[in-house]
Order: structure tokens, then C-alpha cells, then sequence
């Protein structure tokens, strides 16, 4: 018979291994059955090397079931630190677009509020539309929102930052543009509060981020020197690397991103020089918190800290949130 030691000897090789196995825990039986909790984990649907230690497990042990053992996964199950920050990343891009929308819908009706429909009399709904121009927002978008804006009951909307204390001493800054504050405070605070987060005293967490314009380039549409040359000839402040591991692929490096910083009045002079130069980019959402300096926090505190920003972003009074974690 396998011993307790043994097992969990196999059940941190299955872990390491399972990468993108659907369960949130596994069930293991004395008879070595590897069960979830819904359903028997076909074998078939694991790596060979997976496979070979469910056959071991089944075959050495055959005494009746006694005493159960949750062993508890986050999934998917990524093969260590750089797996899951790679896989984290194709989300991100998806939803910051996602969100840009959603801002600028919010800004186009909170003008249109203050000054009504037209943007020859109103200048702040013409800024927010020279604004859409620039950052690519469809038509479509700003047309049916500058209606939504005339409909009964439509609130203008407010800008508000929260503040939280991640894990692994990690700051987050949750960005919310509101029409209804004591709705999106209870539910930031919700979620805070569901996943081990902890909320911050105004001014406790800012500090450590400065406001900035953003241009997110590809790695793949570009390389470091030819953005260092395209920011020195535009007055970028700044070109900041895509983080990059040993076993990156390919599929990998298209998902990571180059940051070019720069002051609010350069920004546009950056954005037509890369489209000179023929280089896709992506906009911000008409600026970024950056962290002035970064953190290094483990793998356990590196998870918890992404699910807790993936559920905040969830949120539709979210429209960004920033961490000082590497």
C-alpha cells in the first residue's frame, strides 16, 4: 500500500504536471481513486506522465474507503510563476479594450449632462470626442450615447479611486467612474472583502503610483531600439520592457507588450509617429497609475492577487485597476 507520504509525494507531481485541469479540488480515497468533486477525472484528458501516476495509484491500493482528503488547486494549474503571469496576460489586453469603451460611453453622457448635445456649444463633449478620435473608439458608440444621455433618469457619472492592501504586501488602486457611488463602493468593498483583500485609508496606497500617458506596442510588432528612437524624436519619458522568461515561446511574446510613458501634450505626436513607422498599438484609456517602483511577491500571494484584480475588473463601475506588483 502507498503510504500518506507517498501520496503526497504523487499529488504534488499531478499538480505541477495537471496544468489546465478542471477541478477545484480532488478527492483521493484510500483506493487511490483520483476523483473531483462532480465527477472521475479521466486520465485520458492529462499528460502521459499524469496518466502513468493514476494507473500506479489505482493498481497499489485496493482496500475499502475510509477517510476522505481534499487536496485544493487554483485553476487552471499553471507550471510555475512564469506559466501563469503568460496566461494572465491574454486577458488583460481583452479586457482593458473592453473597459476603454465602457469609459468613454460614460464620458460622452456625463458632458452631454453638463452641457447638453451639441458639441460647437458644449466644449467639454467636444474634448470628449476629440478624445474618442484619438483613441479609437468606434462611432457607433459615442452616437448612442449621446442619446442615452438625453433619457429620463440617466445620472451624470463620477470618478472615484479605491484603495486596497493586496497579499504579499502588493497596493492595489481601483479606478470606478459612477453614477451611483454607494453602489459601487458596496460593491468593491464586497468583492475586497470575499477574496482576502483589505480596503485603504485614502492617500495610503496612491502615493506609491504616478499618472501617466500609456501606448501599449506588441513585442512582436516592434523592437526596443526602434521605440527608444520613435520616443526620443517625440518627447516620450520613458520605454518600459515586457517582462520576459527562460522558456517563453513564440505564442508567448505575442502577448507581451512594450509601454511607451509619456506627459499628456507629447502623446499624440507619439501616436502618429508610430503610425508612420507602420507600428500597431494600443491605446490607454486616456491614462495609466504607474507604480513607481515594483514588488516581488510569491507564487501563492502572485495567485491571489490576480483573482482578486480579475474580480474586480468584473465589476461594471470598474473601468481599470493598477498594482505595484511585478
Amino acid at each position: 500500500m502507498v503510504s500518506p507520504s507517498s501520496l503526497r509525494g504523487y499529488v504534488a507531481v499531478l499538480r505541477r504536471f495537471s496544468n489546465g485541469v478542471d477541478a477545484k479540488s480532488f478527492i483521493f480515497p484510500r483506493s487511490g481513486s483520483l476523483m473531483s468533486r462532480n465527477h472521475l477525472l479521466s486520465p485520458s484528458s492529462m499528460s502521459s506522465i499524469c496518466r502513468t501516476l493514476l494507473v500506479f495509484l489505482n493498481e497499489a491500493n485496493h482496500s475499502e474507503h475510509t477517510q476522505v482528503r481534499r487536496i485544493r488547486t487554483y485553476p487552471p494549474v499553471c507550471m510555475g510563476r512564469r506559466s501563469c503571469k503568460i496566461a494572465h496576460r491574454k486577458g488583460v489586453q481583452g479586457a482593458k479594450k473592453a473597459k476603454l469603451h465602457l469609459r468613454m460611453a460614460k464620458e460622452v453622457i456625463s458632458a452631454v449632462k453638463k452641457g447638453g448635445p451639441n458639441p460647437i456649444s458644449n466644449l467639454a463633449l467636444a474634448a470628449v470626442l476629440e478624445k474618442a478620435k484619438e483613441l479609437d473608439v468606434p462611432q457607433e458608440i459615442v452616437e448612442r450615447n449621446i442619446k442615452r444621455a438625453s433619457e429620463k433618469g440617466q445620472e451624470a457619472f463620477i470618478e472615484k479611486l479605491y484603495e486596497v492592501y493586496g497579499f504579499g504586501g502588493a497596493s492595489i488602486v481601483v479606478e470606478v467612474l459612477t453614477d451611483n457611488i454607494k453602489r459601487s463602493v458596496a460593491a468593491v468593498r464586497e468583492v475586497v472583502k470575499n477574496y482576502g483583500g483589505k480596503m485603504a485609508d485614502p492617500g495610503s496606497v496612491t502615493f506609491k503610483f504616478r499618472r501617466v500617458r500609456v501606448v501599449n506596442i506588441k513585442a512582436t510588432d516592434a523592437d526596443k531600439d526602434q521605440l527608444l528612437s520613435i520616443a526620443l524624436d517625440s518627447g516620450a519619458e520613458d520605454v518600459i520592457e515586457p517582462p520576459l522568461y527562460e522558456y517563453d515561446t513564440d505564442e508567448d511574446d505575442s502577448e507581451c507588450y512594450y509601454k511607451v510613458v509619456s506627459a499628456t501634450e507629447n502623446y499624440r505626436t507619439i501616436l502618429s509617429k508610430l503610425r508612420e513607422e507602420g507600428i500597431n498599438f494600443e491605446t490607454d484609456n486616456g491614462s495609466e497609475l504607474l507604480p513607481l517602483t515594483t514588488i516581488e511577491a510569491d507564487d501563492e500571494a502572485m495567485d491571489l492577487n490576480k483573482e482578486l484584480i480579475s474580480k474586480l475588473l468584473e465589476l461594471d463601475d470598474v473601468d481599470a485597476v493598477y498594482t505595484d506588483q511585478r
